[in-house]
Parts: structure tokens; C-alpha cells; sequence
């Protein structure tokens, strides 16, 4: 194994998976999948941001490993997110005679990793699906766990399936080149991680969090392994988010309301931030933390250069939102709420009178 790789093994039944982060890994994903895949040919799905830096070294990888790539190209951005923009990648697949073993390779942020990994779970009836993300939010966050899917008119990821990639390739060197709000957005899902499950984690990043700006990459390889170990955890505990992963949804009840609302116009981690400057907030009013545990959580956010106020929507539009959230059960809003830092909860019965005021206060 070459120098500074860490992995990580997602141990899901009955296939466990590993995922590995290592600087520079990007050219020798060819070869590793030769080693998880007989294939001769891989679908690779990727977005018109990412495929002019990232196609070329991934594609010569397959080359030398004896492997046929074929390439599909899609738009970027949540409003691509959709059957309409999938439907043409499955005629493009179908046209170069894909196989059941043939793995579809979804390279770029968590946009692309969701449509390619719901495209993995339906074409064929389910193919091998193998993660490359370029963008921090997906190498923490989406990459990990298997949820795919696309939006519907009526909310984000409102279609989709649960497949588990067969392996995640994380190449931290990658975020020489991203935009520094994407990076921050990545920042807000570490930070989630950090207060569901690892207090000494949160102090760590209260710490670092500028190595992480400053794109200190010996520090964010050590910070993406750190955090998809918390997630794979969860994961493994509930891989159907039945129970304890929902603590993953931290801050993205009231985040995806946002975005829907906002139309996108916030970054996804932008809405987490929000989400969960307002689930600490309310956590706060029911006494479930106190109000030093809610400022830290505060500050570490704006820190990272994320949001805690300033929102400009229509408070009502965002709380009737928050009622088309999946994670809606009998009628009932279910929240993850923290109980420390380190710690959450799920809460059903949160008068609506207080989310209402939770959203009122991101207008500060």
C-alpha cells in the first residue's frame, strides 16, 4: 500500500467496502478497480465543471489498467438533478453494450455521486458503483452510505434507492482547485459529524479550522479519514435509516427547506450551516443544551465562513417546506436535535410554534 494512504472499511453486510483517502490517488483508481472488478470497459458519469480537470488522469488510469472507459457528461447544479437530465446517460450506457458487471464510476461532487449512484441501482436492475468525489461536502458526506437519488418537483432527493458503492477513492489533492465556498460548504457536514458524535473532534476543529481553509492538505486527509470513519459508523449501525443514522439529517430539516425556497441559491453546506445555527437555537429554547454549548456551535460555524443569519426568506414558505421533508413521520416534523456537543437526539413533538421561531432567528 503506497506511503499516507488511510482507509477506512465501511462493514456492511454482505459486502464491506473500503474507502480510501490518500493525495494523488486519482491515478491509480484504474488499477484498483482491476483488483474489486474482472470489468473490461467502466461508465464514468461526471459534470461539465469537473470533467475538464478530472476526466483526463481517471481515464488514462482505466487505460493502463486495460479498461475501456466511457464517458457521460451532465450539467451542473441541483436543477440537473433530475430523471430528465439521467434519462439520455441511460441510452448512452445501454448504446455501448453495459453489462450487469459493468461499474459506473460517478466522479465530482455529491450532485454527480447521487445521479450516478441511483443510475448504478436501477440500470440493469443494479451494476457495481465506485465513488470518485472531487468536491470536500462529497468526500465527508455523500460518498458514503449508499443513499442515491435525483429531486422531484416536490423536494430534494424525493427519488431514489439505498446502494452501497463497492469501493470510494478519495484524492484530497483534488481540493487544490475547488472553489473556496465549496470548501467551506465541506466544512459544514465535518462540523455536523463533529457535534453528533465526537466532542473532542469539535474541539479539534475550533482549533484547526483554518488549516483546513488554508488548504493544508496533509490536515484535510486526515480530517475526510477522521469523518467518513463517524459516518461509516452510523451507517453500519443503520444502513436503512431506520433509527440512529437520521442523526446524519443534523441541521438538514430546516437546511433543505432552505434550499428548496431559496431555489438553490445557497450552497447545500451553506443551508446545513443555517440548519444547524437554527436546530441549536432551538435545542437552546427547549433546554436541551445551554446557551454555551449553542454559542460554540455558533462560532465554530462562522469560523468556517459559513452563515448563522442574514436569511432573507419567507419564514412560513421555509416551515411548510420542512413538512414535504422526508424524515416527516404521521404528520409529525422530525428533528435531530443536540443534547451536548458530541450528542443528539430525535424529537417529534417540537411545538411548531418553536420551529417557527428557529427559522424566525436566521433572519438576525
Amino acid at each position: 500500500m503506497p506511503t499516507g494512504r488511510r482507509t477506512v472499511t465501511v462493514n456492511l453486510q454482505p459486502k464491506p467496502y473500503d474507502i480510501h483517502v490518500q493525495p494523488g490517488l486519482m491515478h491509480d483508481v484504474g488499477m484498483l478497480v482491476t483488483r474489486l472488478s474482472p470489468t473490461k470497459k467502466v461508465c464514468i458519469l461526471t459534470d461539465t465543471n469537473v470533467g475538464p480537470q478530472y476526466v483526463a488522469p481517471l481515464t488514462a488510469g482505466f487505460l493502463n489498467a486495460g479498461i475501456r472507459p466511457i464517458v457521460a457528461v451532465v450539467p451542473p447544479g441541483e436543477e440537473h438533478k433530475s430523471l430528465a437530465d439521467l434519462l439520455p446517460v441511460y441510452d448512452q450506457f445501454l448504446a455501448q453494450k453495459m453489462e450487469r458487471g459493468t461499474p459506473v464510476i460517478a466522479l465530482g461532487g455529491g450532485i454527480v455521486g447521487d445521479m450516478a449512484g441511483f443510475l448504478a441501482a436501477t440500470i440493469l436492475r443494479g451494476v457495481p458503483f465506485v465513488q470518485v468525489p472531487t468536491t470536500l461536502l462529497a468526500m465527508v458526506d455523500a460518498s458514503v452510505g449508499g443513499k442515491t437519488g435525483v429531486n422531484a418537483a416536490a423536494g430534494k432527493n424525493l427519488i431514489g434507492a439505498f446502494h452501497q458503492p463497492i469501493a470510494v477513492f478519495i484524492d484530497p489533492s483534488v481540493l487544490n482547485s475547488l472553489p473556496l465556498r465549496e470548501l467551506r460548504s465541506g466544512l459544514a457536514e465535518c462540523i455536523k459529524h463533529e457535534i453528533i458524535r465526537d466532542a473532542d473532534g469539535f474541539i479539534s476543529l475550533e482549533h484547526n479550522i483554518q488549516r483546513a481553509l488554508n488548504l493544508d492538505i496533509e490536515f484535510l486527509s486526515s480530517l475526510i479519514a477522521h469523518n467518513v470513519a463517524i459516518k461509516a459508523r452510523v451507517v453500519e449501525a443503520d444502513p436503512f435509516e431506520r433509527g440512529e443514522r437520521a442523526h446524519l439529517n443534523f441541521g438538514h430539516t430546516f437546511g433543505h427547506a432552505i434550499e428548496s425556497v431559496s431555489q438553490y441559491s445557497y450552497s447545500h453546506g451553506e443551508c446545513v450551516a443555517l440548519g444547524m445555527t437554527a436546530a441549536a437555537h432551538l435545542a437552546q429554547r427547549l433546554n436541551m443544551i445551554d446557551a454555551v454549548a449553542q454559542s460554540r456551535i455558533t462560532r465554530l460555524i462562522e469560523s468556517a465562513g459559513l452563515p448563522t443569519g442574514g436569511m432573507k426568506l419567507d419564514v412560513d414558505e421555509v416551515v411548510e417546506a420542512m413538512a414535504y421533508d422526508k424524515k416527516v413521520e404521521a404528520g409529525q416534523i422530525r428533528l435531530i436535535l443536540p443534547t451536548k456537543i458530541g450528542a443528539v437526539t430525535i424529537r417529534n413533538d417540537v411545538p411548531m410554534e418553536l420551529v417557527k421561531e428557529a427559522v424566525q432567528s436566521l433572519g438576525g
